[in-house]
């Protein structure tokens, strides 16, 4: 019987997969009208079953009248990418920076992916930022063809920048109203979204400006050499402390990083650029032992440009920041109680895997039915998060900065908005992308559309930090606002930083010193 069981499984597993071919073949063919109008009903009825909290940034009567205009305007056969184009923007308008469709991106072989790995970035070896519907490079760490730091692009083989801007400007949105999260998330996502539509292209016409002098470049696709890479395979490898502090291969950076920034120990610096949940307790127990250790009074958290992660994570991190008993979430209501049973459990899963979790299945779906309770009419998800929680042995107790921007969004946002309630910490920079009354995600509900294919994943949790809500559907706002100018970005300054050094060392009575001089 069990043989005959994982028969089915293997069957089922391999007669329900796409081949590359065939996705792509699909991905740009033509779909009538009356099967794109059944897709955006298909969405729209999905988000009404399965969403949590849908009108929170847009009423019904709204978000209603948008899905019936887009269903008239669908009179032609289109793409999926050109269908994304048009949808997108429509889930967009809900504000909720989690919900989004998936751009259906061209796949590749394993041949083609292995080529792909021995070659350079066309577009991913810049730095960018920007500004409005303007595009910068500010940072070009291997002096491509001598292009200087501050070059604004302004068309990318000759369509100007300003008009992919408006287009992927309208494909994303952060949570509720702030406007800081799409100047990071756009200059983060520009290029994955001109590489869906144009495709991995060998080489690419910039025309450019720079202290007004224009200048055309054409950028062409370089291999790797054999010694490159040797070092990305050695850089590959995990040794303990790349695994403590989460190494990212990719950038070659650290995901976790932890110092002292002055001689006597005082200023302990954590930096977090997402919350993975990868070895981080292991990470945590180290640094505050060594924070402990040295009698630090200060301790600055630098969570910028952090897209979030972890629920977990950051509970287990603000049991270091509180000397008392704390409740990070509220309870985190869902649509429905079947909600939970929708969450795609075999969703890319290998042929062992599903294997696995078909003999495991019976098992999940009476665990799901059990993590849901009712209270006041409403149905809730139960989660250690929601319950309180006890500090640490050696919590922190000294004074703590934390730096937000733009990009620190959901599980960042959570953290710095109970941080700042529970007034644990002062704030400095700007306001963080994500909502400082909550989110909804949680965990997904990967939905496809019949005739298009597209992705719809819909967050199944409302996750709220255990505050006094603001009300003002606006991210966190920080004590002290400060913004990095293009300029600072360029040269590499950090006035969030400064700032904070230059008040502790006037704390301390200590002679006033830039960050870069304390360290």
């Amino acid at each position: 019987m069990k043989n005959h069981q994982i028969l089915i499984f293997i069957i089922v597993f391999l007669t329900s997969c796409t081949s590359v071919s065939k996705y792509n073949t699909q991905r740009m063919s033509c779909i009538p009208p009356e099967k794109l109008r059944e897709d955006v009903d298909y969405a729209y009825n999905k988000l009404k079953e399965m969403h949590p909290n849908l009108y929170w940034y847009i009423s019904e009567q709204d978000l209603k009248y948008k899905f019936d205009s887009l269903k008239n305007t669908l009179n032609t056969p289109l793409s999926p990418l050109q269908f994304y184009f048009r949808l997108q923007p429509l889930i967009a308008s809900v504000r909720e920076g989690h919900l989004s469709l998936k751009v259906p991106a061209r796949r590749f072989t394993k041949k083609e992916i292995k080529a792909l790995e021995h070659t350079k970035g066309l577009f991913s070896r810049f730095g960018y930022y920007v500004e409005g519907d303007r595009l910068f490079i500010v940072s070009n760490a291997d002096s491509i063809q001598n292009i200087q730091p501050g070059t604004e692009i302004l068309s990318i083989n000759h369509v100007p920048v300003s008009d992919y801007m408006k287009k992927y400007r309208k494909l994303i949105s952060s949570d509720g109203f702030n406007t800081t999260f799409y100047p990071y998330y756009l200059k983060d996502v520009f290029f994955n979204f001109y590489t869906a539509e144009h495709g991995f292209d060998n080489q690419a016409v910039l025309e450019t400006v720079y202290q007004g002098q224009h200048k055309t470049y054409t950028l062409k696709r370089e291999s790797k050499s054999e010694s490159e890479l040797a070092s990305e395979k050695k850089q590959a490898k995990l040794t303990p402390e790349k695994k403590v502090h989460d190494y990212d291969a990719f950038t070659q950076s650290y995901n976790r990083s932890f110092s002292f920034l002055d001689q006597d120990s005082t200023v302990a610096y954590i930096g977090v650029k997402s919350f993975s949940e990868n070895h981080s307790e292991q990470f945590y127990k180290d640094a505050f032992a060594r924070i402990k250790a040295a009698g630090s009074t200060y301790l600055i958290l630098d969570i910028r440009n952090n897209y979030g992660g972890s629920l977990y994570e950051i509970n287990h991190l603000y049991s270091y920041l509180t000397s008392k008993p704390y409740t990070l979430i509220r309870p985190s209501m869902l649509a429905s109680s079947k909600t939970p049973l929708k969450t795609n459990y075999f969703r890319q899963s290998s042929p062992w895997q599903y294997i696995i979790k078909g003999i495991t299945y019976p098992v999940y779906l009476t665990t799901q039915a059990f993590s849901t309770y009712s209270r006041d009419g409403k149905i809730y998800y139960r989660m250690k998060e929601s319950r309180q929680n006890k500090p640490q042995p050696n919590a922190f107790t000294g004074k703590i900065f934390v730096l937000i921007n733009g990009s620190s969004f959901s599980a960042s946002s959570i953290l710095a908005s109970k941080l700042k309630n529970d007034r644990r910490a002062i704030l400095v920079g700007e306001e963080t992308g994500g909502a400082n009354d909550g989110t909804v995600a949680g965990f997904y509900s990967y939905q496809q559309l019949p005739n298009s294919k597209l992705s719809l994943p819909v967050g199944l949790l409302l996750v709220q930090p255990d505050i006094t809500f603001s009300g003002t559907r606006q991210g966190v706002v920080p004590d002290v606002i400060i913004r990095k100018s293009i300029q600072e970005v360029i040269d590499q300054k950090d006035p969030e930083m400064n700032w904070v050094m230059s008040t502790i060392m006037m704390e301390k009575g200590d002679p006033v010193k830039r960050h870069a001089e304390a360290r």
